[in-house]
């Protein structure tokens, strides 16, 4: 047996990561729910409950996220002090990408690592509709839950460690495309000729 869990601690437990992650603290959500995709499997959990807990508990998170980066994120990061100016640039960039993608990184957000803990309160932060946001946060929140506890159920351990691989390889992925971008625009804003 893979694991052996009480049932209402399966839960409590799931509800209580995947919550926590979806507001902005950086806990293993996915993991939780990979796990429990894995336990309702070996009959331990019901598969449509784990689903259910998990798809509520990151709507509600991420609402949660959503307001505490619409009323204390941004005011935080465009306070004085150390690396102000930094975090401005940061929320200038962030207010141009949410303005352009923010739907889709609420949606596709849930499946990569890292982003899915800042994507809700970045959203509030840059100030995104808060109908445009729900819509697409329990949307995203409702596949994500369904997709990764199904791929759990159905592959076993083996699969959910390649999936949560997955995850984490996308946000490298990712973070290493953005990095290069802002190389390449800072080199070509000094080659630049000024006027």
């Amino acid at each position: 047996m893979f694991l052996s869990v009480p049932t209402q601690i399966g839960y409590a437990a799931l509800a209580g990561f995947v919550f926590a992650e979806s507001a902005g603290i950086p806990l293993p959500g996915e993991t939780a729910l990979l796990t429990a995709g894995v336990l309702a499997r070996t009959g331990q959990l019901s598969l449509p409950i784990v689903i259910a807990v998990a798809a509520t508990a990151a709507v509600l998170g991420d609402n949660l996220g959503y307001v505490l980066g619409r009323r204390s994120g941004r005011a935080l990061l465009l306070r004085d002090g150390r690396f102000a100016r930094h975090r401005r640039r940061a929320v200038q960039a962030g207010d141009r990408f949410y303005a352009r993608h923010g739907a889709k990184t609420v949606f596709f957000g849930r499946w990569v690592s890292g982003v899915r803990v800042v994507a809700a309160v970045m959203a509030g932060a840059t100030a995104m509709p808060w109908r445009r946001f729900a819509a697409y946060n329990a949307l995203g929140a409702m596949s994500w839950a369904a997709s990764l506890a199904t791929i759990a159920y159905l592959t076993g351990p083996i699969g959910a460690a390649i999936t949560y691989f997955a995850g984490v390889a996308a946000a490298g992925g990712g973070t290493l495309l953005a990095t290069i971008g802002a190389w390449r625009r800072r080199r070509r804003a000094r080659l630049s000729p000024t006027a």
